[in-house]
C-alpha cells in the first residue's frame, strides 16, 4: 500500500514538473514571437508563467535553451520513426523514409516562426548549428541497432549518419531562402541528389582500388 501511495505521488509530482515546463516553454515561446528573442528578458517570461526565478533555472539554464528545447525531441523522434521501418528494407530507405516523416511532422505554423526567430537571432543562429550533431549521434545509433548493434558495423552506420544529416543540415539552410516547395518534395529532391552523389563517388573510388 505504502509503495502505491509512493508511485502516485511520484506521479503527480513528475506531472506537475512537466506541466511548470510546458508553461514557461510557451510562454517564453510567445515573447520571443511577439517582442523578439533580445528584448525579452528571463523575468518577463517567468512573469508571464507565474513562476519565479530559481523556477525557471531548475528548468531551463538560460533563456536560449527554452528555444531550442522544442528540437530535443526530433532526434528522438527519428529514432523512432527507424525502428518502425520493417526489418528487411535497406538501409538508405529506411533513412530516407525516416527523415522525410520526421522533418514533416516537425514543421508546423510555430516550428517555421522559430526557425525564422533563430535565423535572425545571431546568438542563436551558432547554438543551432549544434543540434546537428546530437541528430547525427542518435542517428548512427539508430541504424546500428538496426544492424544487431555489430561492432564491425559501428564505423559505417557513424560515416553514413554523417552524410546524411550533412545533407540535411544544407538542405534545411536551402529550403529556409526562401521557403519553395512542400518539404515532402524538397527533402525528396534533396536525397534523389544525395544517393546520386554517392553514386558518382562510389564508382570513382571502385576505380581507385
Amino acid at each position: 500500500m505504502a509503495d502505491s501511495k509512493r508511485a502516485a505521488t511520484e506521479g503527480r509530482r513528475e506531472r506537475k514538473r512537466r506541466q511548470t515546463r510546458e508553461r514557461i516553454e510557451q510562454a517564453a515561446m510567445s515573447l520571443f514571437l511577439q517582442r523578439g528573442f533580445e528584448a525579452t528578458t528571463v523575468e518577463d517570461i517567468t512573469e508571464a508563467a507565474d513562476v519565479s526565478k530559481r523556477s525557471f533555472f531548475d528548468y531551463f539554464p538560460s533563456k536560449e535553451e527554452v528555444v531550442f528545447a522544442w528540437q530535443d525531441s526530433f532526434a528522438d523522434r527519428l529514432m523512432a520513426a527507424i525502428a518502425a521501418r520493417p526489418a528487411e528494407e535497406p538501409l538508405v530507405t529506411v533513412v530516407e523514409a525516416a527523415i522525410t516523416a520526421t522533418v514533416i511532422a516537425s514543421i508546423d505554423e510555430r516550428g517555421l516562426a522559430l526557425a525564422e526567430l533563430i535565423h535572425r537571432t545571431p546568438a542563436l543562429r551558432a547554438r543551432d548549428q549544434l543540434k546537428y550533431a546530437r541528430v547525427e549521434q542518435k542517428l548512427a545509433e539508430a541504424l546500428l541497432l538496426r544492424k544487431g548493434n555489430d561492432p564491425q558495423e559501428r564505423l559505417r552506420m557513424r560515416i553514413l549518419a554523417a552524410i546524411v544529416i550533412g545533407a540535411l543540415r544544407v538542405g534545411a539552410e536551402l529550403w529556409q531562402r526562401p521557403p519553395g516547395a512542400a518539404p515532402q518534395d524538397f527533402a525528396k529532391e534533396i536525397f534523389v541528389e544525395l544517393w546520386r552523389i554517392l553514386a558518382e563517388f562510389g564508382d570513382e573510388a571502385k576505380a581507385r582500388l
